[in-house]
């Protein structure tokens, strides 16, 4: 029994393997980024500058609601230290 589960685990971890490995060879229809048309390539600096905005929007909002929620609690704060004096 030690014997069949050993052997299935080889062959569950082996077989994928090569399947993956004889999958990965390489094809003769490479084609270098120089020479696709210049129509197919993707702008990449008004993307990035989109999602680094949405971050930085993000992030601003993120850090003024924080701001206005801590003047908030020091507010009720100083109101409660008021009241028990």
């Amino acid at each position: 029994m030690r014997l069949r589960s050993l052997f299935l685990s080889i062959c569950l971890t082996v077989v994928p393997l090569a399947a993956v490995a004889a999958a990965q060879q390489p094809s003769g229809d490479f084609v270098p980024v120089d020479e696709t048309v210049p129509g197919e390539q993707i702008p990449a600096l008004p993307l990035i500058a989109t999602a680094y905005g949405f971050i930085w929007v993000g992030v601003l909002g993120y850090a003024w609601s924080i701001g206005r929620r801590l003047q908030k609690v020091e507010s009720e704060l100083a109101e409660l230290e008021s009241r028990s004096k």
